[in-house]
């Protein structure tokens, strides 16, 4: 049984490596990761291990933002510091959680379960799941302030206040800084809608979602609607949903 940690809390990365060490699976510590960017790079770059565990607070966001990055083709058990109710999710989806601090007869449980489980093809389909139902649950969580963006083949981190606006388009969300820089990102806009600030961003329809100083002026359309002029300019017009045009003008006036 090969196993990549993902942890970005040097103690429990020790803690982990010295109980699995001693559980009856023999399990082989195949590589550590401490965040999204390197955890990414690593299952890119190295064979599939057989199992991840895998933090769910890292040093730079959530680990679930890891599902959107890359493809994850083996079960996952996650670390967390969630509460009992919180965790509903990882039963439901079949797969198996340890609360912190980490005990050795619950991490023992967890891999015997992985083994019983492995015929069972648990993969990323149910780890998808899962991610959107915490996601949900952590809505009330602080707004972001960074976000990775790929500019080629590399991962960059976004500061927020960087942003102007996202274009969704044929499944691709394109972010365009403040700078009329162009950038990837692997977030749908409804998933950045419950990530960003809703009192700076909003999401004028189902292709956009606009910063409010990227805004440079409004005006009536000639079909009723409410058109937007952005900078950096798009190739397009760009126009308020008409179910949204109440909700927007509220918001731009605040």
């Amino acid at each position: 049984m090969t196993i990549l940690i993902v942890e970005d809390e040097l103690l429990a990365v020790q803690k982990l490596i010295k109980l699995l060490s001693l559980s009856q699976q023999a399990p082989t510590v195949v590589g550590v990761t401490d965040g999204i960017e390197s955890t990414v790079e690593w299952l890119n770059a190295n064979p599939r291990p057989d199992l991840i565990l895998m933090d769910i607070e890292l040093s730079d966001g959530q680990s679930f933002e890891i599902f959107n990055l890359v493809q994850v083709e083996c079960p996952v058990i996650f670390t967390t510091s969630f509460d009992e109710h919180s965790v509903e999710s990882f039963r439901v989806n079949s797969l198996d959680y340890l609360l912190k601090p980490i005990k050795k007869e619950e991490l023992e449980q967890a891999l015997s379960k992985f083994n019983a489980l492995a015929s069972r093809n648990v993969t990323s389909h149910d780890i998808g799941d899962l991610v959107n139902d915490l996601r949900r649950q952590n809505r009330t969580q602080e707004p972001r302030n960074q976000l990775l963006a790929k500019a080629g083949q590399q991962l960059i981190s976004i500061n927020t206040a960087d942003i102007a606006y996202f274009y969704q388009n044929e499944g691709i969300t394109h972010l365009y800084s403040r700078n009329h820089t162009h950038y990837v990102v692997d977030y749908t806009l409804d998933a950045l809608e419950g990530l960003l600030e809703p009192n700076r961003f909003f999401r004028v329809n189902s292709q956009f979602l606009v910063e409010a100083r990227a805004i440079l002026h409004t005006q009536p359309s000639a079909d009723g609607l409410l058109a937007i002029d952005l900078r950096p300019r798009t190739e397009q017009a760009v126009l308020v949903s008409l179910d949204r045009i109440n909700s927007f003008t509220e918001w731009i006036g605040q």
